[in-house]
Formats: structure tokens, C-alpha cells, sequence
């Protein structure tokens, strides 16, 4: 039987201590993490093992029934744009918009483009070769190249559908994809460009340039720059126009219900997706097979942990933590702040982003009546919120900064120096992004 507010209160707080210490010192996966954690919550507050187990079943299986096959269609996306050469037919349209004068804004704006459906990490690999192509042309220091591609990368990455944490964020607070795409584009800007100024100003710091040796410009594909971006378009295109529908509510006709089928995050990148197939021809039985087998793999393990949070969260909406929480911790009035600095508590603890905002949607979510957040405007910028308090702070304990660090050979302290400390920048102009869209929305 529970004792005491402060006694639930704290088993939650051991199972948050159990997330941080199995992922970072233990080095075990998340899935397994968020799992033990909702058992350790449940049964520390005396809810019976077997009551555990079946809401740890239900929060896992309903999050992947309505959420698996936007990550598997958004991860096949991106693997065919990867593989298309689709990505640096964009980077190279972009960088002829701006021009080699401005190599760094290039290379951010490209990171931006890409990373509306490829992950930041993969992102990255793919254009590390461009990037560095560019370095050498202009000879603009190598970290700020290199820093301003992943803050690109980055900022779109932490606030936007299909990626898994706000996908995952969005469906367990109750948040409308077209309309967190559209907002999340409005934060993401702005924060990406700050992550572009920072690491101009600071790589003159340490002006490293890198040597130059030939190269070859033979390399991209022979696609149109159209034909590469409408896989990414489209997709999101079909979806703004589902929310706007919605809103609006019009009278039903065949082609309001045509938009609305066509909309759905499902249809939309599936058709993304014929789309991206489309940018190649003569494939391959064997490399089609390759691909899907790609794709399938890595969405595996992001489904899994989206599952886990979802279970770990299904255990605290039943032992009603809201009530707790709020009597330990006066949470009237903090409102987007809390959502925002859950995040980051866990993101700088354990490292990963996609974690850091599934967990604390799982915690949030009971809470939003005692947070003050009870409309569909409020529950967006609370996801929002979660994705800006996820940027900070990417240092040695993300995987993300390591593949910066050895793809562009920038070292862990100039890394920190410009990388980490422009994710502090992009942190704070994230939540005043958020912050200045409440007072529009609410």
C-alpha cells in the first residue's frame, strides 16, 4: 500500500537514477532501461507484478500500434534518399544558392533540408564528405564546416516528426503531426542558424584548415535538384494540409476526404517514399532487398525504445504519479518550463536525445492537468518544449558528438569548445522560440 506522496515521489526518482545509471555507466540499452524502471516504480510503490506487467504490455504495444509504421516508412525514407544520392543533390543545389562565400551558411542550410527525415548521425556520414570538400575549397576552418553541418542536423532532428523522440512525444501527449511539423519548423530555424553563428565566430579561434589533395567532382548523381527534394516536400506538404483541414473542419466532400487519406502521416510517407524509389532507375531486385532490410533493421531498435518509454510511462499514469508529483513538487505555473527542463536534465545526464524526450513525455503526460497545460495548443508547445530542452548538452556521453569528432577529424576539445557550447546557444534560443509562440497560441 502506498505510504506517502514523498514515498511515491521518490520511487520515481529512483526510477529515473535506474534509466541514467544502466544507460551511461552500465552501458545498457535503453530499451532494457525503461523497462527495469517501470518495474522498479511499480513494485516499489506496491502495485502488484503481474498488475506491472500488463500495463508495461498495453503502453508498449498501443504507442507502436498508431506510431510503427510512420518510423519504419520515415526510416526507409531516409535510407533510399541516402542511397539515391538524393541528399547531396540537395547539399549541391544549396550551396550554389548561396554561393562559396558563405560555405558554412551552405552546409547549415543543407543540414536543415536533409534532416527533415534523415537522422542527424546518418545525416552527417553522408555529408561529410561534401563538407569537407567545401572546407578545403574555401579554406574555412574545418570545426566551424563541421559544426555548423551538425547544428543543422541537430536542430531539426530534436523537434520535428518522423524523428523517433518527437513522433514518440507527439503521440503519447496527443499532439497533431501537421501542426508539430509546421511549429517545430518555425523553432527549428532559428536555432539552427544560431548553431551557424557560433561556430563561425568561434572556429576563428583555432583556425584549422584542412590540407588539400585532390578530388574528384564526378561523384553526384544524375537526378534533377526537384526530383531529390520531393520525397521530403511532398510528404510533409500532404500532412500540413490534413491539420489545416482540421482545423477548419470544412463541410466533407470526395476531395476533402481524399486530402485527409492522403494526409496521414502513414499515406504521406509512403508516397514519400514511391517518390524517393522514383529518383533512380534501374534498380536492382538485390539492392531494393538491401535497402529494406536497411531500413527494417534500424527501425528496430528505435521502435523498441519508443515502446519501453511508452510501457514506463503506462506504469506511472496507473499508480496516478500526477497527484504525487504535484503535492512534492508545487507544479501550478511552471507550465512549458517543466516539460523543458526534464528534458534536459536527461539529456545532458545520458546522453541521448531521442531518450531524454520519450522519457519525459512518459513523465509529463500524467502531470499536464497540475502543469496548467489542458488545451491542443498547449499540449503542442509542451512537446516542443521537450524537444528544445533535448539539444542541451550534446557532449562526450552522445554518440552524435563522437561522429562529428571522427568524421571531420575535429578534436574532443575544440568539440567542446565550439560544438557543445553552441548547443547550449541553440538550447536557450529554442525555448524563447517556444516561450514567444505561447504567447501567440495561448
Amino acid at each position: 500500500m502506498i505510504s506517502s506522496f514523498l514515498y511515491v515521489f521518490l520511487w520515481l526518482l529512483a526510477g529515473i537514477a535506474v534509466i541514467v545509471l544502466l544507460t551511461t555507466r552500465f552501458k545498457v540499452h535503453p530499451f532494457f532501461a525503461l523497462i527495469i524502471a517501470g518495474f522498479v516504480v511499480g513494485i516499489g510503490v506496491g502495485m502488484p507484478v503481474s498488475e506491472v506487467l500488463t500495463h508495461v504490455k498495453n503502453g508498449f504495444g498501443n504507442i507502436l500500434k498508431s506510431l510503427g509504421l510512420v518510423i519504419v516508412l520515415g526510416i526507409t525514407l531516409g535510407v533510399i534518399l541516402e542511397h539515391t544520392g538524393s541528399t547531396r543533390v540537395m547539399a549541391g543545389f544549396i550551396r550554389k544558392l548561396v554561393n562559396e562565400k558563405r560555405a558554412a551558411l551552405a552546409m547549415n542550410l543543407t543540414g536543415f533540408s536533409v534532416g527533415t527525415l534523415i537522422f542527424c548521425d546518418s545525416g552527417f556520414i553522408v555529408l561529410d564528405g561534401l563538407n569537407n570538400s567545401l572546407a578545403r575549397k574555401t579554406k574555412v576552418p574545418i570545426a566551424t564546416m563541421a559544426v555548423s553541418l551538425a547544428a543543422g542536423l541537430y536542430a531539426i532532428h530534436c523537434m520535428i516528426p518522423p524523428h523517433p523522440g518527437a513522433a514518440a512525444a507527439a503521440e503519447i501527449i496527443g499532439v497533431d503531426f501537421g501542426q508539430l511539423i509546421m511549429a517545430g519548423i518555425i523553432v527549428a530555424i532559428p536555432t539552427s542558424l544560431v548553431g551557424f553563428w557560433w561556430a563561425t565566430y568561434a572556429g576563428k579561434k583555432n583556425p584549422v584548415v584542412l590540407a588539400d589533395e585532390e578530388e574528384q567532382e564526378s561523384d553526384l548523381p544524375g537526378h534533377s535538384v526537384i526530383r531529390a527534394f520531393l520525397p521530403i516536400i511532398v510528404p510533409i506538404l500532404l500532412i500540413a494540409i490534413r491539420s489545416f483541414i482540421a482545423l477548419d473542419a470544412p463541410d466533407q466532400n470526395w476531395v476533402i476526404s481524399v486530402l485527409v487519406t492522403i494526409g496521414d502521416p502513414v499515406i504521406a510517407l509512403a508516397i514519400g517514399v514511391l517518390l524517393a524509389f522514383n529518383t533512380k532507375r534501374g534498380w536492382q531486385k538485390n539492392t531494393v532487398s538491401h535497402l529494406m532490410q536497411d531500413a527494417v533493421q534500424k527501425s528496430g531498435g528505435i521502435l523498441v525504445i519508443i515502446g519501453a518509454g511508452a510501457a514506463f510511462g503506462a506504469v506511472l499514469v496507473a499508480i496516478n504519479i500526477g497527484e504525487y508529483v504535484n503535492q512534492a513538487i508545487p507544479l501550478e505555473g511552471l507550465g512549458i518550463l517543466f516539460p523543458f527542463l526534464l528534458a534536459f536534465i536527461l539529456k545532458t545526464a545520458q546522453g541521448s536525445s531521442t531518450v531524454a524526450v520519450i522519457t519525459s513525455a512518459s513523465i509529463v503526460q500524467p502531470l499536464l492537468p497540475n502543469l496548467g497545460i489542458t488545451t491542443e495548443m498547449g499540449y503542442l508547445l509542451c512537446v516542443l518544449s521537450m524537444g528544445a530542452g533535448s539539444i542541451m548538452i550534446s557532449h562526450a556521453n552522445d554518440s552524435y558528438f563522437w561522429v562529428i569528432s571522427k568524421f571531420s577529424g575535429v578534436g574532443m576539445k575544440e568539440m567542446l569548445r565550439v560544438y557543445s557550447v553552441a548547443t547550449i546557444l541553440m538550447w536557450l534560443t529554442s525555448f524563447i522560440m517556444v516561450y514567444l509562440l505561447s504567447l501567440i497560441l495561448l
